[in-house]
């Protein structure tokens, strides 16, 4: 099987090496990586050029934003699989791709989703808080929790058939996603028990109190557009299980 990755990147030059590299770096040997660039103006392309021998596509241009970056990189996918891993973000080891991949053919599913760590800007030995997966099951969706989306993988014929993000989401678009095709349509998933991600601390989602009334805006949103009942309370109390998640170490 074929893997397609995405990144979306701008302005990314402190974190877009680390990407690249734990992409390159993995022991798969089928992966395509499309890059996406919004344009940017620092020397986030200087760095990409570096491995343009290795990297499948480079896009750089204005867009309307992370979403439609993405969006573009589906629409120029080939492989059978599909991932996301944007700039922040890099895998965790070297055979993050072949236990995704080994998962699927084990389990015949749709998609497959695993853990993820939050760790330190600067520091990513670092653990801030555990992302756990393992306890979802579609009925979370009505208390804004969904399966860490950049560990989450999907056959490409699911995009083809069900669609892509909606652009006229400023944060939450992959929570809707994750909606529409966990839930909406029932495509079928297994989880896999390891930390595939890590994810520096600081993203759009998590930076203040205006993105979080946003965010929790669009999940209500998402929820109501796919036919979830739910309310602001019920997706406020998703914040407890962040606390223990805060507090939660790695087994």
């Amino acid at each position: 099987m074929k893997v397609t990755i995405i990144t979306a990147v701008l302005n990314g030059r402190d974190s877009i090496e680390d990407c690249i590299l734990s992409i390159l770096n993995q022991d798969y040997p089928d992966i395509e990586h499309i890059i996406i660039d919004g344009g940017s103006s620092d020397d986030t392309l200087d760095i990409i050029k570096k491995y343009e021998g290795r990297i499948s596509s480079v896009i750089s241009e204005n867009d309307n934003g992370m979403y439609e970056a993405l969006n573009k990189g589906i629409t120029m996918a080939t492989g059978d699989i599909v991932g996301i891993l944007n700039s922040d973000d890099f895998y965790s080891t070297n055979t993050v791709i072949s236990d995704v991949i080994e998962e699927f053919r084990k389990t015949k599913v749709d998609s497959v989703f695993a853990d993820l760590v939050f760790v330190k800007k600067n520091d990513h030995q670092k653990i801030v808080r555990y992302y756990r997966s393992s306890n979802f099951n579609t009925n979370k969706f009505a208390y804004g929790w969904m399966p860490a989306h950049p560990t989450f993988f999907t056959k490409r014929v699911i995009y083809k058939k069900y669609g892509v993000f909606k652009t006229d989401y400023r944060i939450a678009s992959d929570f809707e996603l994750m909606v529409r095709f966990l839930a909406t349509h029932g495509i079928s998933y297994s989880y896999i028990p390891k930390v595939l991600v890590k994810m520096r601390m600081g993203g759009i989602s998590t930076k203040n109190l205006k993105s979080n009334w946003i965010l929790n805006k669009e999940i209500l949103r998402a929820c109501t557009e796919n036919g979830i009942k739910t309310d602001m309370i019920k997706i406020f109390s998703k914040y407890s299980s962040k606390i223990f998640q805060l507090i939660h170490k790695p087994s």
